[in-house]
């Protein structure tokens, strides 16, 4: 019996590759080195601003200057986090379903709360979620457990009977360390170089519409 299915936000279930990309770019161009292409952003985007920063300048949190430019990039995506960011096709249909069965859905991600609680209201949901979760909301996000069962204490449901839905090996860890299904959103974020195979989930699924076929 299942009682809630939460989701990852970015990649999962909103596009945010556009306006994570914008936020890369303008940094880039104020340095005066090349943009980064849509097609080279988008296979990281879920990695926020720490993966945006590998692939635009190959700088890790380890460089003395990547407190800097990660607040650079956030200054700049504060400006455009929602310009072009939209529902992945399918979402809405696939959240109504939940809605009609008795599901509680919601939202666990590591984006900071001050772009989550701005951004989610401007989705468009068709219901609005039970719960979200940010990635400072807990002190800990994922793969931490922490926001996974925060987020199931807040709705009263037990991991249990709850599904993770992501598309990173971070959420795949989360979830099933929580003791939830995990199924694998194969349209989000995925490099060319991640092992999927390799990561701990139940199911995975080519659009949203499948998630309902395997509740």
């Amino acid at each position: 019996m299942i009682q809630a299915v939460l989701f990852d936000l970015d990649g999962t279930l909103a596009d945010t590759a556009l306006d994570l990309g914008g936020a890369l770019n303008t940094v880039l161009r104020r340095h005066n080195l090349p943009e980064k292409s849509i097609a080279e952003i988008r296979p990281y985007a879920s990695h926020g601003v720490a993966g945006l920063l590998k692939i635009g300048v190959g700088m890790t949190a380890e460089h003395p200057d990547f407190a800097a430019w990660r607040q650079e990039c956030l200054e700049a995506y504060s400006l455009c986090y929602a310009d072009k960011t939209t529902l992945f096709d399918g979402v809405n249909e696939m959240i109504a379903e939940l809605d009609r069965r008795g599901i509680k859905w919601g939202i666990i991600t590591n984006k900071p709360m001050r772009f989550t609680d701005k951004l989610v209201p401007k989705l468009g949901f068709v219901i609005p979620p039970a719960v979200v979760v940010s990635g400072d909301t807990c002190g800990e996000s994922k793969p931490s457990v922490k926001p996974m069962l925060y987020a199931c204490e807040q709705i009263h449901a037990d991991p249990q009977h709850t599904v993770y839905v992501g598309d990173a090996e971070r959420d795949m860890q989360a979830g099933r360390n929580a003791g939830m299904k995990t199924v694998l959103a194969d349209w989000g974020y995925i490099a060319a170089e991640d092992q999927t195979e390799t990561w701990p989930f139940d199911h995975r699924i080519a659009s949203p519409s499948d998630l309902l076929k395997i509740l």
